[in-house]
């Protein structure tokens, strides 16, 4: 037999069984359910709402018709009128009996009214219990019967790879749902929110997800599904969301505070580089080193010391500085800490009780709405002696703040307020009292200037 005719009796055969495959196909599916989510959405899907708010904003008055005679010459009011805005969300009910939802803060943020759907079609107005802008956390309650939760997973338990659905409102198209896996864990330090522990994930995620679940494929909240990356302005597959387990600690305080009772230590810390491990001679991969300890802060009343590495909260690991200020971002003031440390080649284990922060405020909400997202300490005394200077240090800024944007970082230290000497936080706390603007001077570095705040 010729190489022509060998080819060709392959190919005559090759076609005979691909077309007996094709045949077989429809029979075989015929007998057997083909793999489906339908069973689990059918569960999951009305624990899911949309989450729409009405925000009355004022209108800005138009400076050419400012002028007595021609507002009256126009018949234009005095008072501009306010104009509605709108927004569009998701939210996850976790207690049904209680009428409780969690959604994100950015969602219900300065809404005046917040209207909840729901999957069969009834809607709701929803009041708000409490919000965390700085973890993005908001819990939302309404009054209605036959109501659907969630089960809570314990998200510590994920893995990358693990297939995971995405159910929210995205764009007020309704209710949608996407797939895909969970493609990286502990994602911080983006600078979309105060604390950051994201789930990233290649499930669909777009404007409208917000608040909506994140399940497991047993239909169990794993996450709230939060932000996305989009440099063109839709859906690349990188989103992000909340882990289960730190939304529901959230969710406590938030019910029983109406916020987060955030308190500290009184340690300032550093990640472990691997220099600073030989330095110490040391073989560990991660932790966090204490660099300062505050006088009569809880740390040095435990006792924490300088040089103490932590390698673990309340029995999770601790990987690096950003991975503790999150564990300790979810515990409130008087709860209690276990740490555990190495010391001079011993570990050990010290408890701690959370104590409230020696800051002007949290988020520097109490001194001036624009230093919102900085947070502000007493320069600690070792500073003031080598400086022969008093003064209020920034000791941590949201990037992209209206702190960050005003024009402070991280570092700097605060030493006048409107001309007056600033000694503590209680002090420009009292001199920004009642004010509209500060004119702040602002030592950074080798260098020295002025700051306009208002």
């Amino acid at each position: 037999m010729t190489t022509f005719s060998k080819h060709l009796a392959l190919f005559s055969l090759l076609g005979t069984l691909f077309s007996q495959a094709q045949a077989a196909i429809p029979s075989m599916l015929g007998q057997q359910a083909l793999p489906s989510l339908a069973p689990i959405l059918e569960q999951v899907t009305p624990a899911v709402v949309n989450i729409a708010t009405k925000s009355m904003v004022q209108r800005r008055k138009n400076p050419p018709l400012n002028d007595p005679f021609l507002r009256r010459f126009f018949q234009i009011p005095n008072a501009p009128k306010p104009r509605s805005t709108q927004s569009l969300g998701s939210g996850v009910i976790i207690d049904a009996a209680q009428g409780l939802i969690v959604t994100n803060h950015h969602v219900i943020d300065k809404a005046d009214k917040v209207t909840v759907t729901l999957r069969d079609g009834r809607s709701f107005n929803a009041n708000i219990v409490g919000s965390d802008p700085e973890s993005d956390v908001a819990v939302i309650k309404i009054r209605a019967d036959n109501l659907t939760d969630l089960k809570i997973a314990d998200s510590d338990k994920l893995r990358v790879g693990d297939f995971v659905i995405a159910i929210g409102n995205p764009f007020g198209l309704g209710q949608t749902v996407t797939s895909g896996i969970v493609s990286a864990l502990g994602r911080s330090g983006l600078g979309i929110e105060g604390y950051e522990d994201f789930i990233q994930t290649d499930a669909s995620i777009n404007p409208g997800n917000s608040g909506g679940a994140l399940v497991n494929l047993r239909g169990e909240l794993i996450g709230i599904n939060t932000a996305i990356i989009a440099p063109g302005g839709g859906n690349v597959g990188i989103g992000f969301a909340i882990p289960s387990n730190m939304a529901m600690s959230l969710k406590t305080q938030l019910v029983k505070f109406g916020r987060v009772n955030r308190g500290q230590l009184g340690i300032t810390v550093q990640d472990l580089s691997h220099e600073l491990a030989q330095a110490f001679n040391l073989s560990l991969q991660q932790g966090v080193i204490i660099s300062q300890v505050a006088r009569n802060s809880p740390a040095s009343k435990a006792p924490l010391y300088t040089g103490d590495i932590i390698l673990a909260v309340n029995g999770k690991k601790i990987k690096n500085s950003a991975n503790l200020r999150n564990k300790l971002g979810l515990l409130s003031v008087n709860d209690q800490a276990t740490l555990h440390i190495l010391r001079h080649d011993k570990q050990l284990k010290v408890t701690i009780k959370i104590g409230q922060r020696t800051v002007a405020s949290i988020g520097g909400a109490q001194v001036h709405h624009r230093l919102k997202g900085a947070t502000l300490a007493n320069r600690p005394l070792n500073e003031v002696h080598q400086q022969h200077q008093q003064g209020v240090k920034v000791v941590d800024i949201q990037p992209h703040s209206p702190a960050w944007n005003s024009g402070l970082r991280q570092g700097d230290v605060i030493t006048r307020a409107n001309r007056a000497p600033v000694k503590n936080t209680a002090g420009l706390t009292k001199l920004a009292k009642g004010r509209t603007s500060l004119l702040l001077n602002i030592h950074r570095g080798n260098s020295a200037f002025f700051l306009i705040i208002r």
